[in-house]
């Protein structure tokens, strides 16, 4: 074997020479970033104007859609807190998946909407999907799954947070 010279095959996903892999590898989350900002919005805004879903009760009501999963929820307390005031649980889910999917698009507060967008997935599964069978035929679990790269990832990229960023630093250097 020669020393100082490669003799495997393998090649690193991410070389750090500016290459394409590169390019692909720092935009990899935005499709996925995308993807879950339109669809939550559209989620929230969906809701907002079903004038059956934000009832307390008839066909397509958020009360009877809690009241048909409270049996069979993982956690049956959630579901009763919900029924309380089912409407305005309703109009919180509704607000807030438009808030996440707004603050994931624009990439503002990136981290914190993908943890809004996670719990908001969570509570759904836990309550209205925790039933089904098999478990992968809930979409609520892989929409969890699918907010957790963004949590810990943000929006570095193509994003009002990465533009505030490049803002706050380049006012420090001003100040040096």
């Amino acid at each position: 074997m020669t020393h100082g010279m490669r003799t495997d095959t393998y090649t690193p996903h991410y070389r750090g020479d500016g290459g394409w892999r590169d390019t692909v590898g720092r935009y990899a989350l935005l499709p996925l970033r995308v993807f879950l900002g339109v669809t939550f919005i559209y989620a929230g805004l969906d809701k907002l104007t079903d004038s059956a879903f934000m009832k307390e009760a008839g066909p397509g009501s958020i009360g009877d859609m809690m009241r048909a999963v409270r049996d069979s929820s993982a956690i049956p307390a959630l579901v009763d807190l919900s029924l309380k005031n089912p409407v305005g649980f309703g109009y919180a889910i509704a607000f807030g998946e438009l808030a996440v999917g707004i603050g994931t698009l624009l990439g503002l507060l990136a981290r914190l909407a993908a943890l809004g967008g996670a719990l908001i997935s969570l509570s759904l599964w836990l309550t209205v999907s925790w039933a089904s069978d098999p478990y992968y035929y809930g979409n609520d679990l892989v929409y969890l799954m699918a907010w957790i790269p963004l949590v810990l990832a943000g929006a570095p990229l193509l994003s009002l947070d990465a533009a505030l960023r490049s803002r706050r630093r380049q006012r420090a250097a001003d100040f040096r």
